[in-house]
């Protein structure tokens, strides 16, 4: 009977102690821009990089599947205006739905920001305050042109 009395002491601890957990940390924001795909267009000045800049921030912090879809459809709006062709918008949004998914143990799922396993789930109050601190000292960090948007140098030869 003393078996059980001290099962039963501790599963009750741990259930207190538990409720005492804090929101599990998110890491620091990252983006390599827009991930398998260019940045900007080969030739001409069309430049979408910064649409996916933004869209990193909306995956690295994750949430429900409605704000992934909302993410994703900014995202091919974004990219529509930044490349005049509604086609690349339209291959990109279908890109991020596809491959996007947060179960797939990729660096650019929903959710990369939080460990592999989050899936689909609205931020507390704790974890949105978490997001948009660390937002925002990397939008300090990173200037007006995040460095994976910097355009890269082009040195022309003398003739």
């Amino acid at each position: 009977m003393r078996g059980r009395v001290a099962v039963g002491a501790i599963a009750g601890a741990l259930l207190v102690l538990s409720g005492c957990a804090t929101a599990p940390a998110l890491a620091p924001f990252t983006t390599d821009g827009c991930s398998l795909f260019p940045d900007r267009a080969a030739i001409g000045q069309a430049d979408w990089c910064g649409c996916c800049v933004a869209h990193d921030l909306a995956y690295w912090r994750g949430g429900s599947a409605a704000a992934r879809l909302e993410s994703d459809r900014v995202f091919r709006e974004c990219v529509r205006a930044a490349s005049r062709s509604p086609a690349l918008a339209g291959t990109m949004y279908g890109a991020v739905r596809a491959g996007g998914v947060p179960w797939l143990p990729s660096p650019f799922r929903w959710g990369y920001g939080w460990g592999y396993g989050r899936l689909y789930r609205t931020l507390s109050l704790e974890e949105d305050t978490q997001a948009a601190s660390l937002q925002a000292a990397w939008m300090a960090d990173a200037g007006s042109v995040p460095p994976v948007c910097r355009a890269p140098d082009v040195k022309t030869a003398p003739f």
